[in-house]
């Protein structure tokens, strides 16, 4: 059988999933595996389904821009790691897209994301050779064995503690890298931000991806260099890649809230492996509270329908609930998508098979839970005012076309068709929804019912008579 590989396919695999003998490395192994071999490692690897060819899916993953060290056949199993505890860095040149000051900021942050968890310490110098060395560079550059590929692809690797080249740690400086996920866009001719001066996504250019596996569901234009920084230096002090797409040290570039801790349980477990846990108790990231699903005294930050679904959203955690069923299940924020933050304030479903998710005074817009491009953006381009800094609650009528947003004791209408507030709006929650109170948590629309959350009560009612059908606990739909 003649399979007509493209070039780009194996040079993909051959970059990741084939290397040569070199005896200056610890634990680099020969594979001589065929290609089609390689495929399904690769599939297995990001948990595609394991054909051996390049289908769609496959395909895909392999566009997504990642790190460019191998995703097998480079470590041993455990890595005796860096015989110290107190490590050195240096930073060797700065790339121009940002100011030297976030450069610093960033790299510094990136390397607490490990001194958190582990007894290492690591202290900037300036001069001399440091354990460390940080570099941006270009195609082929230096001694390096590996070379980079231009704007997108591999953005960074780094070489671990039983390399020849063990210390140093390369980022792509054809890449545009940032400080944050979004860039504060100013006026050419004045100091102060204007009305129009919004925070301006960076995400841009959504492919049509299916594989839940993928977490990174559209092109990036431009990098938070503390998120790469912080997965290049788990390279080098050790790690390999991971499989479990919520791993920082998974190998497709996830822009995850920079506000939240990017390491996952897989992350820590691995590189308290090597070095131990933290010697300082404080340090050490506490574990969310498991929130019980039976707990009379249980209230939901928001809730959210989603097809066949309604999706009660707790801290980190959420519950799926199949109403023509009794199944429920409880699940990690993350299986929803990666790039959600914890603490989602209020979600809806539109005709559209859309869902917006808010926190504070931005919202994210997912199509199938795949983030869309230009997300997250602030609620002002919903049309609330600037003032207006978090929603309480939103619930999307099904009949009308009309999202409800509540916020404290008020309530705001948003015209689905045409993308603007009804006018006369705000109200009092008092004044069209009698007896449900004066602030609710979450809501959602269920069978022509619209249903109000707060505490630990809820509250059935029925929109077209403006009255209260029943009172329940919050929990009720959990099987309590």
């Amino acid at each position: 059988m003649n399979i007509n590989w493209q070039s780009e396919d194996m040079a993909y695999i051959n970059q990741f999933y084939e290397q040569k003998d070199d005896p200056r490395q610890q634990g680099w192994k020969i594979s001589s595996s065929s290609f089609v071999d390689k495929i399904k490692q690769m599939q297995d690897f990001f948990r595609l389904n394991v054909t051996g060819k390049v289908d769609a899916e496959t395909l895909e993953v392999m566009q997504q821009p990642r790190c460019g060290v191998p995703d097998i056949g480079q470590y041993v199993l455990a890595l005796p790691g860096w015989g110290k505890t107190k490590l050195t860095y240096r930073i060797m040149n700065y790339t121009p897209d940002m100011r030297r000051a976030d450069v610093d900021d960033s790299i510094k942050k990136a390397f607490e994301v490990w001194s958190r968890v582990t007894p290492l310490t690591f202290i900037k110098i300036h001069r001399g050779r440091a354990d460390i060395m940080i570099e941006f560079a270009t195609r082929v550059h230096g001694r390096c064995p590996r070379q980079f590929d231009g704007p997108l692809g591999v953005l960074g690797h780094a070489f671990p503690p039983g390399h020849y080249f063990r210390g140093n740690v390369h980022f792509d400086e054809d890449e545009t890298w940032i400080a944050s996920l979004h860039e504060q866009r100013r006026s050419r001719y004045y100091t102060d931000v204007s009305a129009e001066d919004v925070m301006t996504p960076v995400l841009e250019k959504v492919p049509k991806l299916h594989s839940s596996a993928v977490p990174l569901p559209y092109s990036t234009i431009k990098f938070n260099l503390f998120l790469v920084a912080a997965h290049e230096i788990g390279h080098v002090l050790g790690l390999a890649h991971s499989n479990d797409p919520r791993a920082l040290m998974f190998p497709s570039y996830k822009p995850i809230d920079p506000a939240d801790s990017p390491l996952s349980q897989d992350d820590i477990n691995a590189i308290q492996a090597i070095y131990g846990p933290s010697q300082d108790p404080s340090n050490e990231p506490v574990e969310p509270t498991l929130p019980t699903a039976c707990d009379p005294k249980l209230n939901f930050d928001a809730i959210t329908t989603f097809r066949r679904e309604v999706i009660f959203l707790k801290g980190r955690h959420i519950w799926r609930v199949y109403p023509t069923s009794s199944d429920v299940d409880m699940e990690s924020i993350s299986t929803l998508s990666p790039l959600l933050p914890s603490g989602i304030q209020a979600a809806y479903e539109n005709m559209n098979d859309q869902i917006l998710f808010f926190k504070d005074n931005k919202f994210w817009m997912f199509s199938r839970l795949q983030m869309q491009p230009g997300y997250p953006q602030l609620i002002d381009k919903l049309g609330f005012p600037a003032n207006i800094k978090k929603i309480d609650a939103a619930v999307f009528d099904k009949d009308t076309r009309k999202t409800y947003f509540f916020v404290g004791n008020q309530y705001w209408r948003y015209d689905e068709n045409t993308r603007s507030m009804d006018k006369d709006y705000p109200r009092k929650i008092r004044d069209d929804f009698p007896a449900i109170g004066q602030k609710i948590d979450a809501a959602f629309q269920l069978n022509g019912f619209f249903y109000f959350f707060h505490g630990s009560k809820q509250w059935e009612f029925d929109l077209k008579t403006k009255r209260v059908i029943r009172v329940m606990k919050s929990n009720s739909w959990l099987n309590c």
